[in-house]
């Protein structure tokens, strides 16, 4: 099945929000280093609107795969910025590369993620209101911060959206293949369909992928065998070092230095006890 995978690209800085409130730099440095799509899947979402229905305009787009922080040149300044990949669905690629719309995104911030204290990306829209009107938005939060435009469509009202900036979206088609023993198994559940006799041709081919599967799977318990061994044989080495260090160690502290004057033995004074008066 083919997919598609976008190429790193900016989603934020450090500076402004829309309600007024700044990107910290110590926020994108978590955002970077705590995002898990296994922990927490960030979505791609229109306009940061979630709708419960799968055919909704307002349904996800894609999610976002992994992300990274970088130092940027901006305006003569440097500032850290924050880069995504994403995993588009085909309605965004056909949205974005065919018919040009949304290209500017915004990044959705929870500054204390589920009481880590720490701020994670929690999701990325797209939109058409470009940094323009982010700014305008600025402006307006400043006079009343809680009557943002964008205040319903927040998750909880700790969440902050950065200002939508023009992204450079760039999908690469990737294909995701199966492994070698998931595709010999599948060929031969092909081969094993269907109720009808077979010939001794398909027969054949089925005993051909059984065998192909017997010599994968014996490869990969040779493999695995072989860095159990090696992983073994590292420990030992690693205890026979540890013990010839505490052998020399231990030689070292009881061998005398013959570089250095021995000691006149002391004579003492004939039985007498000397004090100084």
């Amino acid at each position: 099945m083919k997919k598609y995978r976008s190429k790193w690209f900016r989603v934020a800085v450090e500076g402004a929000t829309t309600d007024g409130r700044n990107i910290e730099r110590a926020w994108i440095e978590d955002m970077a280093t705590t995002y898990d799509r296994t922990k927490y899947g960030a979505r791609i979402w229109m306009e940061h609107y979630r709708s419960a229905l799968p055919d909704s305009p307002f349904r996800a787009y894609g999610d976002v795969l992994a992300a990274k922080a970088e130092e940027v040149e901006i305006d003569g300044q440097k500032r850290l910025a924050l880069f995504a990949q994403i995993e588009p669905t085909d309605d965004l690629v056909n949205m974005v590369n065919k018919l040009k719309q949304k290209i500017f995104t915004s990044i959705e911030i929870t500054p204390k993620f589920a009481d880590s204290g720490r701020a994670y990306l929690s999701g990325l829209a797209v939109t058409d209101s470009p940094a323009s009107l982010g700014t305008e938005m600025l402006a307006f939060s400043a006079q009343n911060p809680d009557a943002s435009p964008l205040k319903g469509r927040k998750q909880n009202a700790d969440a902050l959206f950065s200002v939508a900036t023009e992204t450079l979206l760039e999908f690469e088609e990737i294909e995701d293949k199966p492994g070698i023993g998931a595709a010999l198994f599948a060929r031969v559940q092909d081969l094993l369909k269907g109720g009808k006799e077979k010939t001794d041709g398909e027969f054949a081919q089925v005993g051909q992928a059984v065998e192909a599967i017997a010599e994968h799977v014996k490869q990969q318990t040779e493999a695995f065998a072989a860095e159990q061994r090696t992983s073994a044989e590292l420990r030992h080495q690693l205890q026979q070092l540890s013990a010839d260090f505490a052998d020399l160690k231990t030689r070292l502290g009881n061998t005398q230095d013959h570089n250095q004057q021995q000691r006149p033995p002391a004579t003492g004074g004939n039985g007498q006890i000397l004090a100084d008066f």
